[in-house]
């Protein structure tokens, strides 16, 4: 039965038109012995506030990476929030998940300074609660998949969480998560067209309203020039990049022997890098990579766009096609609650288990400070009008 249960999120049909997200005949009810997983950085405005949003997005996407190293690599249902991430495993997975998780908070804290606020909570649990978690498969591309969740769920546990219910304290002091083939070492993109606009739309109720509401919105990205693309093969360049330099040294420290050094860990990142700029820059293959195919694959796949309870976007758009999004948003006050913030560049973190597999991963947010910056908006314009957003 355990292993019947590990096999489900893999047994979920997969989409390719993202037109289709909030579809409820493309999502799937999670078992009710599952395990829904959340984190999220305390204090994430500060550290925007002082550059650091790439080791932000590092320790949101480290969650995911985290957990997957523990689990073997299996698939399991996660998304990607800029600050945090979300994600859903078996019962026989959820003892290894969450020790994942306890780690990376240790390892967030004492590697990066950062507070990382993590929960777990039971499927059955939030059912009880009147909510529900269902999953879909989107497909970005046709070698990678990407998890959207529905149901009401994880927004409702998302503020159970930050009120402090449902909490995991931190590993031991010294516990690090497997972060193996985390990386962060693609420059930021510059927006081609004008801006780079974070999106994240909410319910205020109205299930139906809000799927209507949904599919026009994310027609009129699918619209726009290149479809609202933040990542693109031309816009994908590399250069010195230092802070993702220590970034990876402190995630490739997680899996090193007992008193490697770190000097020796930051070179070994650094030829690392070096070797993958020669090969980006010269178009070169050696063996099964061909650099050429690898970042059209990393362009395919990059998740600019998912489906969490809310539509969230990274769109690299026009200022006047920004104002027309807005606008419609605007419009639907009664339907939805919206924030948005606009930058000039978008931020890649990469999770990568191998350079000749196709399906490799790539969590996509604005550098200036994304979805953190955009959930700030949509906070402040709540206080400002009516009741909060439904999280069902």
């Amino acid at each position: 039965m355990a292993n019947d249960d590990q096999e489900f999120y893999a047994s979920i049909p997969i989409f390719d038109s993202f037109a289709e997200v909030a579809k409820p005949s493309r999502y799937r009810a999670l078992p009710d012995d599952w395990v829904v997983g959340f984190s999220d950085i305390v204090g994430s405005t500060k550290a925007i506030a002082q550059g650091r949003y790439k080791a932000i997005n590092m320790v949101g996407a480290g969650v995911i990476a985290a957990v997957a190293n523990a689990l073997g690599r299996r698939p399991f249902p996660s998304v990607f929030g800029g600050d945090g991430a979300s994600f859903a495993v078996s019962a026989a997975d959820a003892p290894l998940a969450a020790d994942a998780l306890e780690a990376m908070a240790t390892f967030a804290r004492e590697e990066l300074q950062i507070e990382l606020r993590i929960a777990t909570i039971p499927v059955a649990a939030i059912r009880a609660a009147g909510r529900d978690v269902r999953v879909a498969r989107f497909a970005a591309s046709p070698y990678c998949a990407y998890a959207m969740f529905a149901g009401g769920g994880l927004a409702w546990f998302e503020a159970q969480a930050k009120a402090g219910a449902y909490a995991l304290a931190p590993a031991a002091p010294g516990s690090r998560p497997d972060l193996s083939d985390l990386s962060c070492r693609w420059a930021t993109a510059p927006a081609a067209h004008g801006t780079i606009l974070s999106l994240i739309v909410v319910p205020r109720g109205d299930d139906i309203s809000f799927a209507a509401l949904v599919e026009e919105i994310v027609e009129m990205a699918l619209a726009a020039k290149d479809g609202g693309r933040p990542i693109t093969l031309a816009s994908l360049t590399t250069t010195w990049p230092g802070q993702a330099i220590a970034l990876e040294t402190a995630a490739s420290a997680t899996t090193a022997p007992p008193g490697q050094s770190r000097l020796k860990l930051r070179l070994a990142a650094s030829a690392k890098f070096a070797l993958g700029f020669i090969f980006h820059t010269f178009k070169l293959k050696a063996g099964n990579f061909d650099a050429v195919a690898y970042a059209s694959d990393v362009a395919a796949n990059a998740d600019f766009r998912k489906f969490d309870d809310g539509l969230r976007m990274t769109l690299d758009c026009s200022p006047e096609f920004a104002d027309a999004i807005e606008a419609r948003l605007r419009a639907a006050d009664d339907i939805a609650a919206y924030g948005a913030f606009r930058q000039s560049n978008a931020l890649l973190t990469c999770f990568v288990p191998s350079i000749t597999d196709r399906g490799h991963v790539h969590f996509v947010d604005g550098a200036g400070g994304g979805y953190a910056m955009a959930a700030q908006a949509m906070k402040a314009r709540l206080s400002q009008g009516r009741e909060s957003p439904s999280a069902g």
